[in-house]
């Protein structure tokens, strides 16, 4: 008869390991239940997959350029390939097993295969992701720890999943929109550069051959274009060195907060920044909420993953009052820092139950709002930009060819 390894908690928690005898794994875990016992993770002694769906495996597996960094991808192929593999019935350390032998990521890879040493050590999934931080963020460790508690977690990965590839395409076509105007910054400042620093220079030595007196606009381009050449790296430096202060003080908590603040403060701009951090609020809580977390513990881990030092004061505050019996929609309002929408559509939530939809309710009119803010902008942009350059350039062509002209107005020798 087949064996089968299996790490689970008894009663008052302590873990333990054994080998359990059993037709099938199924069976195993029943006997295993039977005994009180709640499983970690459960394998074949033999560390083979009985029964393993061959098409499931080769559809996950497909060449990568490899690399060293973790990128947002990497980790929503691997979230979305463990669902997968656990929802066809493989246990979760065969899982990472098959995942690393086709990983894009070398780091990703060492960090799974620390995963599975700790997981084989006796740690659950949640523990083993808590020692990696940087990699997997409280919304994972958290999400992960409600999946292995309720016995769901194939379908809290798919969910999770399903949030970090909405997540990545928002991000994608927020860059892709944004690719043109940085063209269009980036051309124009290499034209300029090109006028400054190679153009006027040669009129102003032709120009002093005839030992005129040049108009004023021309006399400040030509300082200009002196000072530029001269004092150039000098004044990048200054720039980089103001930018690196800059810099280091946001990176302190009071600098951040008045960061952040400005940013909230600024004029068109300001209900921009104040979207983009209410998009992820709610994709967050709403993920959170969906998947069984309870609303006082979504806020705490939201607290501290929202990445915005103002927000993560405000939900602070909204959580407290949440845990002296107030409803959530009651703080949010007076926080002053959601929409009147946004908190009429939370108190529907809560009375007819339907938070978690809600919320997604909200996520989907500030995704729209942001994509849409962006789309104008980038029409807007253009003509305002083509004008700018239009001016900087026009004048700069004046000013040179005034002289020209004063040139041909002169009485000949």
């Amino acid at each position: 008869m087949p064996k089968f390894f299996y790490i689970a908690r008894n009663k008052l928690g302590n873990k333990l390991s054994g080998v359990e005898e059993a037709s099938n794994q199924e069976e195993a875990l029943a006997q295993l239940q039977a005994k009180d016992l709640i499983i970690i993770n459960i394998f074949p002694e033999a560390r083979e997959v009985s029964g393993l769906k061959e098409e499931v495996v080769k559809k996950l597996r497909y060449r990568r350029r490899r690399h060293h960094r973790i990128k947002s991808g990497d980790l929503v192929i691997f979230c979305r390939q463990l669902a997968t593999l656990l929802g066809a019935g493989v246990t979760i350390l065969k899982s990472l097993d098959i995942i690393t032998q086709d990983l894009a990521s070398v780091r990703l890879g060492e960090v799974i295969k620390t995963l599975q040493k700790d997981m084989e050590g006796g740690l659950s999934f949640h523990e083993a992701m808590n020692k990696h931080p940087r990699v997997f963020s409280e919304l994972w460790t958290n999400l992960v720890e409600s999946g292995e508690a309720s016995g769901s977690l194939p379908v809290i990965l798919s969910r999770l999943a399903e949030y970090l590839e909405k997540a990545a395409e928002f991000r994608r076509r927020i860059i892709t929109t944004l690719i043109y105007p940085a063209i269009l910054i980036v051309a124009g400042f290499i034209a300029l550069g090109i006028l400054t620093f190679y153009i006027v220079p040669t009129f102003l030595t032709i120009f002093k051959d005839f030992k005129m007196d040049l108009p004023l606009l021309t006399k400040m381009l030509f300082r200009f274009s002196t000072f530029l050449q001269h004092y150039y790296l000098r004044l990048f430096l200054g720039i980089a060195i103001v930018i690196y202060l800059l810099k280091k003080y946001i990176r302190t908590p009071s600098g951040r907060r008045k960061y952040e603040e400005t940013l909230f403060k600024l004029p068109i701009f300001g209900e921009f920044f104040r979207a983009i951090v209410i998009e992820r609020f709610t994709a967050e809580i709403s993920t959170l909420i969906e998947s069984g977390v309870p609303i006082l513990y979504s806020l705490e881990i939201i607290e501290h993953s929202i990445g915005n030092l103002t927000v993560s004061d405000i939900i602070r505050r909204v959580k407290d009052k949440v845990r002296e019996g107030k409803t959530l929609s009651q703080p949010m309002e007076d926080s002053g820092f959601f929409a009147p929408m946004v908190v009429q559509m939370v108190l529907i939530g809560e009375e007819i139950g339907e938070l978690a939809e809600m919320f997604k309710k909200i996520n989907f009119f500030y995704k729209e709002y942001i994509e849409t803010f962006m789309q104008r902008f980038v029409s807007l942009f253009e003509p305002i930009a083509m004008l700018v350059l239009a001016v900087i350039i026009g004048t700069i062509v004046i000013a040179l060819y005034l002289p020209i002209f004063q040139i041909a107005t002169l009485p000949s020798m």
